[in-house]
Order: C-alpha cells, then sequence, then structure tokens
C-alpha cells in the first residue's frame, strides 16, 4: 500500500507540468475557436495547419528534449536547419536527385552531432560553448554553399516538388466555404514523419535503456555514474540523436519553404528550448517528455494563429506572448525544485 502511495506522489509530481501544459493548450485553443470563428478557427483545417507549419519545429524539439533530459542544451539546431536547407536546394539546383540529397543531409545530421557529443561528452566541454561554436560553424557554411536564396521550383526536382506539394485527405471535419464548395481537410507528408518520430522519441525514452539512462544521467550525473552507466557515451548519443532529427526536421522545414536562405530558421533554436520548457522539461534535466514537447509547439502555435487570425496585432506580440509563457514555467519549474530539495 505504501509503494502504491508513493508512486502516485511520484506520478503526480513528474505529470503536473505536463497536465498544465495540456490545460493551458486547450484553454487557448477553445479561447481561439471562440473569438474567431467566424474567421474559420473553428475549421479543422486550421489545427491542421498548426501541425504543418510546426512538423518540422516538433522533430526538433523531440531531439532537444532528449539533450535536455541529460540537463545539457543545444543552440545550434537553427544553424543546422539552414544549412540542411541551402545543401538540399543547391544540390536540386545542380541536378542531384532528393533521395540522396536528404540522405546526404541525414548523414552530415549524424557527423555534426557525433562532434559536438564528442566534445560534449568525452572532453567534458561546456554544451553552451560547444553548440554556439556549432551554430557559427552552421551559419557561415550556409553561407559558405551559397550566399544567395535559393528556391527549389518543379522545374528543378520535380519530386521533392510533390512531396512538398501532396496532400493527404481527412475524409472528416471539412466544411462548406462561401461558394458552396466542400473543403476537405489535409495533411501534409510533413506532418505524418513528425508525428511517426514523436511516437519513436516517446517509445526509446520510456521502453529503452537508453532512454532510463538519459534521466538518470540527467537526475543525477555522479549516482548515474555510481550506478555503472556510462555517462561519456550516453552523452554523446543524445547529441547525435538531437542532430540526426534535426535534419529530419530541417527537411520538414525545407519541404514548407522549399528555399534555401543564409537567414532560414534564424531563432528556431529559441522555438524550440521554450517548447521543451513549456512542455514540463526541467532545465536542470531529468524531468520531460516529447509528448509535453509536442503540446508546447502546439501552444506555441496556436498564439501565431490567434494573432494572424486577429489581424490588427503585431506580428511581435507572438514572441512576447511565449516570452511570457516561458517566464511562468521556468518559476514553475524552481518551485518545483524547491519542493523536490526539501524532501529529500
Amino acid at each position: 500500500m505504501n509503494e502504491k502511495v508513493k508512486s502516485a506522489k511520484k506520478l503526480n509530481s513528474n505529470t503536473l507540468l505536463l497536465l498544465i501544459t495540456i490545460g493551458l493548450f486547450i484553454v487557448l485553443y477553445v479561447a481561439g475557436c471562440a473569438a474567431y470563428s467566424s474567421k474559420g478557427f473553428a475549421h479543422l483545417q486550421t489545427f491542421l495547419n498548426i501541425l504543418i507549419t510546426n512538423a518540422g519545429l516538433i522533430c526538433i524539439a523531440c531531439g532537444l528534449t532528449v539533450v535536455m533530459l541529460t540537463a545539457g542544451i543545444d543552440i545550434s539546431v537553427g544553424s543546422l536547419v539552414a544549412m540542411d536547407c541551402m545543401m538540399l536546394a543547391v544540390g536540386m539546383e545542380k541536378g542531384m536527385g532528393a533521395v540522396p540529397m536528404c540522405i546526404l543531409v541525414l548523414l552530415v545530421g549524424l557527423a555534426f552531432g557525433l562532434v559536438q557529443g564528442y566534445l560534449i561528452g568525452y572532453l567534458e566541454i561546456q554544451p553552451f560553448i560547444v553548440t554556439m561554436a556549432g551554430m557559427f560553424f552552421g551559419r557561415g557554411m550556409t553561407a559558405v554553399i551559397c550566399t544567395d536564396q535559393v528556391s527549389i521550383k518543379e522545374s528543378t526536382n520535380a519530386t521533392f516538388y510533390q512531396w512538398a506539394n501532396a496532400k493527404i485527405i481527412i475524409p472528416f471535419g471539412g466544411y462548406l466555404n462561401k461558394k458552396g464548395a466542400y473543403m476537405a481537410p489535409f495533411i501534409r507528408v510533413t506532418v505524418i514523419v513528425a508525428i511517426v518520430v514523436l511516437i519513436l522519441v516517446f517509445l526509446m525514452l520510456r521502453y529503452t535503456k537508453f532512454g532510463r539512462a538519459l534521466y538518470a544521467i540527467g537526475g543525477s550525473e555522479q549516482s548515474a555514474t555510481m550506478m555503472g552507466l556510462n555517462v561519456k557515451r550516453v552523452k554523446m548519443m543524445a547529441y547525435v540523436l538531437s542532430s540526426f532529427l534535426c535534419s529530419i526536421g530541417g527537411i520538414c522545414y525545407c519541404l514548407n519553404t522549399m528555399a534555401g536562405s543564409v537567414r532560414a530558421a534564424l531563432g528556431l533554436e529559441m522555438d524550440a528550448i521554450s517548447s521543451a520548457v513549456i512542455g514540463g522539461t526541467l532545465l536542470t534535466g531529468g524531468v520531460g517528455n516529447v509528448i509535453g514537447t509536442f503540446f508546447g509547439v502546439l501552444i506555441n502555435g496556436t498564439i501565431s494563429s490567434i494573432v494572424k487570425s486577429n489581424g490588427k496585432l503585431a506580428s511581435s506580440w507572438p514572441n512576447i506572448l511565449t516570452a511570457a509563457l516561458l517566464f511562468l514555467f521556468i518559476v514553475i519549474q524552481s518551485i518545483f525544485a524547491a519542493l523536490r530539495t526539501r524532501k529529500k
């Protein structure tokens, strides 16, 4: 009986932030539907558009959640996405196929993560310093590849163009437009990719030794070492996985923008970090899950959709509201950390 009580307390402690995040998303979305139903906010397609727009961010934020569980950070993801997009755009412009270019981008992501992971895990250099160097390297290499904006057109690569424009029709939730035509809701291929990544990372964190090791290291690196875990290797693999997922997100991002640019994905790393924090991932490590991160992405996307539906608010308001939510969740996390310290 005592064990059940202890597990219930632990469950409540670990899931409270997740429940707050889900509740906040529901409140925001219902408020948007109530305020802007006349502008189509309540249509299923509005929600699906949030998923389509943020498919790449979901993949990237899942990778960052893995890193943050070890009490680490990765601020290089935005520049890696920009480099991925530029590689795809320039490569296809020069006649390379969509599949070989996507494989090349994924391999570059693995190499990028391997270098950063080795420096952080085995050489024990601070993650912020290493990934900041990675951020500068990524932006610099993007400019080395090409300084101009390069668009991907149907004439450039028909396969990639078809991937970007393919619609997967949803058999329910449609509506009649002003002309009386039925508008069937749809999603893009990128949403399927993002959902698959989300499910696989969730299962990995929940049911594998590697996932449990990430939580153990974030909870207490010294205790994890005493348990016999290879802390250096696990840390390195966390950054490899993060960069690999970032490259998958980069491909999804490119499928949405259909272009490569030096200024692509500016600030994307902050969007990913804020989504993970709002989703309940502690900055100190050891607590968090990708389901919360997913809802963190949805919250940021919903805020942007509400501001666009309003039409009168400045484009800077989503950043302001996200900053306020980020501050709120950091305060809540600090309170939880203080309560845990007292219990110990």
